[in-house]
């Protein structure tokens, strides 16, 4: 199936025929998402992109409605958030929907990365596609992090003292961007509203690298679960109704899992120290940051000198954006590496492992651990990755989708 072979919609509307005439936007959606020719083989993990992007558009809405009501002063932004879950109709559903669709959009993420490393789509031709998706990422975190200090409690005040008092570390220029992102020389302030007015404006910078990453998707193809190209009509389905019922399936799911956590354990993957007042006068016992940093935390901490735990934490990520140049291999799954396969799962194991010790306090044996895990965690991807795609020898592949599924 191919643009040219697809026939042009004969739109009953008169206005969107007049619209669609001069700037053809429907004819673009009808498809992009009505005939699009998806791999007849993708699975579940294949929809998480569909479902981080709901939540992106759900944490929009409640992001608009709740800093409608939210006040950027050092002075009223805890009380103003207490106001918000007690005196406003229905703001502890959309603050609660908006605290957890944070948590639930990076394990979206996470998931999605998981699926893609699984199944090597970051492999040529869809290098860029994986470089916008960790765009994507550096974004979300950035954006988590700012939204984190808003509520102005103990937990994310002295986090943010912590974070951004790293860039310190930067040689010469260090002291001139810590002022320039506190807006003064110690977390205040200038440094909430500024936080509140870069969490504001970087959802909708996130939504517009996201159209660009699907646009990529579509231009490129999507990949799939035997991870060779589409070879002929047979091999595909039509975007809708195949994967927007799988998809819509999935979402729905997930959805029951998200409504567990808003409805029955709403505080659950938060901080208690986060529901006290901010006081800059006293240091919490144990400075974490949220669970989704907490992987790149204990890396920070690992190692004892400043500037290399920042140059570290901050290379964990970059690392990820040329592994499509590390790994060689011709094979795109890991269906037909198994010997990858082993390793990639020994590496999900030490994210996970890094995650656990993040949330730790920086002692014995703890930091010698996270040591021990940083060190595997970049000698997976800068000796294990080339070593394993130049001397493995994969599977044999199928010779089409269609065969691959017919068979099986």
């Amino acid at each position: 199936m191919d643009k040219n072979t697809i026939p042009k919609p004969d739109f009953k509307n008169p206005l969107v025929k007049w619209i669609d005439s001069r700037l053809p936007i429907f004819s673009y959606v009808h498809y992009e998402y009505m005939h699009f020719p998806m791999p007849r083989n993708v699975n579940y993990f294949w929809s998480f992109g569909g479902i981080a992007m709901v939540i992106l558009l759900l944490m929009i809405v409640t992001g608009i409605l709740l800093a409608s009501q939210y006040t950027a002063n050092a002075d009223l932004a805890f009380g103003s958030v207490e106001r918000i879950m007690r005196d406003v109709n229905g703001g502890w559903l959309m603050r609660y929907m908006h605290a957890n669709g944070a948590s639930m959009f990076f394990i979206a993420v996470y998931i999605h990365m998981f699926r893609s490393l699984y199944y090597g789509s970051y492999k040529a031709p869809r290098e860029l596609t994986w470089i916008l998706g960790l765009v994507i990422f550096l974004i979300m975190m950035a954006t988590a992090f700012m939204g984190y200090v808003l509520p102005w409690g103990q937990q994310s005040f002295w986090a943010a003292t912590v974070i951004v008092n790293l860039f310190g570390a930067i040689p010469i220029v260090g002291d001139q961007v810590v002022t320039w992102l506190l807006g003064g020389y110690s977390v205040d302030n200038p440094t909430l509203n500024r936080f509140f007015a870069l969490h504001f404006l970087l959802p909708f910078v996130l939504l517009g690298i996201v159209m660009l990453h699907v646009v990529s998707v579509h231009m490129t193809g999507a990949n799939n679960p035997t991870g060779i190209d589409v070879k002929s009509p047979q091999d595909t389905v039509r975007f809708h109704p195949y994967t927007t019922s799988k998809d819509l399936f999935a979402i729905g799911v997930f959805a029951l899992v998200f409504a567990a956590f808003i409805f029955y354990a709403p505080n659950y993957l938060g901080h208690p120290d986060n529901y006290v007042e901010a006081n800059p006068l006293s240091t919490p016992a144990h400075i974490v940051p949220e669970w989704y940093f907490l992987p790149f935390y204990a890396i920070l901490r690992s190692i004892p000198d400043k500037l290399a735990g920042v140059i570290a934490m901050f290379s964990a990520i970059a690392v990820l954006f040329i592994l499509p140049w590390l790994d060689r291999a011709k094979t795109r799954s890991c269906r037909y590496r198994p010997l990858y396969r082993i390793f990639l799962f020994l590496f999900i194991a030490d994210a996970i492992l890094l995650g656990w010790l993040g949330a730790k306090p920086a002692e014995a044996p703890y930091v010698l651990i996270a040591q021990l895990a940083t060190f595997y965690y970049f000698l997976h991807f800068l000796v294990i990755v080339p070593l394993v795609s130049s001397r493995e020898t994969p599977k044999d592949l199928p010779e089409s989708i269609a065969q691959s599924v017919l068979k099986s």
